[in-house]
């Protein structure tokens, strides 16, 4: 358990500049953008925070949802490039004469950077998307403050709003790598055969799948079969109508319900398929790879 635990953490490591550094600069940037805005008058404090007081609930939440869902785009997008790059280093730096001299299969190695995908990776996006949220709050607090219209109370609210969206993103984020974790394994278990082309390899598969199958039992074109409607449902995350209804209303947001309004509208099923599947793709790739690496 140690040796896979030392795994993971050196998938960190070798990656920490995407999932990491990267997001604290552009937060950084984005910060500094913002304080000087207000600093050389691009952004008049007052009118901000008089904007501010008419519906803060809203604009907090839809401010930091925002935020949430831009954080969780990119993190779905890193996951990718991820996989198409970080299955195929150990091939590309010789890594693998290292671990083939460790009582460590290809099996162990493969699915320690699907865990890594999965877990710590997306954990440190989410840590920068909550310290965004914070820094996002800090300044919309700091232009009520100086409007005379901020209050220790009015910060309890923020507080409070910061929790329910917080738990909401969250939610998002681990129901989407659920999700979409079949798809991340695929790509990376086509890595370990062509290294860095596995994302457009990846995406003609369906293509191809869907063609063969309008070629055999015919239709009205290749993207109108049933593959290609599987596709279309597998890759698009369910609604939730709570969001929905939540838009049109007055009403503050509450994240358990939209958390748990999100977990009902999942096909778990298909989320336990696409387990499985994860695993036997990761496991072939590493057949794969110790039959390549043994001649």
């Amino acid at each position: 358990m140690r040796a896979f635990a030392a795994m993971v953490h050196r998938e960190f490591i070798e990656h920490r500049g995407a999932f990491l550094v990267g997001p604290l600069i552009l937060v950084a940037v984005l910060f500094g953008a913002t304080i000087l805005a207000f600093t050389v008058g691009r952004v008049d404090a007052r009118f901000s925070g008089a904007m501010f007081t008419v519906a803060p609930l809203r604009v907090y939440e839809v401010g930091f949802l925002a935020f949430g869902t831009g954080w969780s785009l990119y993190l779905i997008s890193t996951l990718f490039f991820y996989s198409a790059d970080g299955f195929a280093a150990d091939k590309r730096n010789n890594a693998m004469l290292f671990w083939k001299s460790m009582p460590v299969s290809d099996f162990k190695v493969l699915l320690s950077k699907l865990a890594a995908a999965m877990t710590i990776l997306p954990g440190v996006v989410y840590g920068v998307a909550l310290l965004s949220g914070v820094l996002l709050f800090g300044v919309a607090f700091a232009t009520t403050m100086i409007n005379g219209t901020g209050s220790v109370g009015f910060l309890g609210q923020i507080a409070v709003i910061y929790g329910q969206v917080a738990l909401a993103i969250l939610a998002v984020v681990v129901c989407g790598l659920l999700w979409y974790m079949p798809f991340i394994a695929l790509v990376g278990a086509i890595a370990t055969v062509v290294g860095r082309w596995a994302i457009p390899i990846a995406a003609l598969l369906p293509a191809i799948a869907s063609t063969l199958e309008w070629v055999t039992l015919g239709g009205f074109h290749p993207f109108a079969t049933h593959t290609w409607r599987f596709l279309e449902n597998r890759l698009a995350l369910p609604d939730t109508p709570y969001a929905e209804a939540w838009l049109t209303s007055a009403e503050p947001f509450n994240g358990w319900t939209f958390a748990l309004d999100l977990i009902a509208g999942i096909d778990w099923v298909q989320v336990g398929i696409g387990a499985v599947f994860a695993v036997v793709v990761i496991w072939v790739a590493s057949e794969y790879r110790r039959r390549v690496n043994d001649n």
